[in-house]
């Protein structure tokens, strides 16, 4: 697991200090106007160096790229991230599911179970955060956030 260090920049935002466990170091500050920059650590000057400023938006579109919405590797098909009590769980719609074909709200999907469908990906479309009148199609990946018994839940509406 990589260390974080997060520190405040008083009149300009926070900074977050990463070692990954490959031994890189980076800084990312994020900037009070939502602007982000990211600095590499270079050993042999021992000086950060700017590599990418990003906006507000940008930034979250390469979260999301980072986080696995738009691509997850096969190796993957049943990732789970933990964080404290929110998990985000990736679960593959199949053929013989009872919530195919139906709209996420004809399912009462967060009404019914407490969990929310963060994302749903097909073939090369990704939709982020699909509304109820989203129809979830067999061969659909959905991106499914809450705590693990809502998780257990949303699926067992699935099944």
């Amino acid at each position: 697991m990589s260390i974080v260090r997060e520190s405040d920049l008083i009149g300009i935002g926070k900074k977050y200090q990463i070692e990954t466990d490959a031994g890189d170091s980076m800084v990312v500050v994020i900037h009070d106007d939502g602007r982000r920059e990211l600095y590499r650590h270079e050993d042999e000057d021992n000086e950060t160096h700017c590599v990418m400023t990003m906006s507000d938006e940008e930034s979250r579109q390469v979260a999301g790229i980072l986080g696995g919405l738009s691509y997850k590797p096969k190796a993957l098909e049943t990732i789970e991230v933990a964080l404290d009590d929110l998990r985000i769980e990736w679960y593959k719609v199949g053929d013989s599911n009872d919530g195919v074909n139906k709209s996420i709200g004809q399912l009462e999907v967060r009404q019914r179970t407490g969990a929310s469908i963060i994302a749903a990906i097909r073939e090369e479309e990704t939709i982020i955060n699909p509304g109820p009148d989203y129809v979830i199609t067999p061969g659909t990946t959905l991106v499914i956030a809450g705590k693990q018994k809502n998780i257990k839940l949303l699926k067992e509406i699935l099944l």
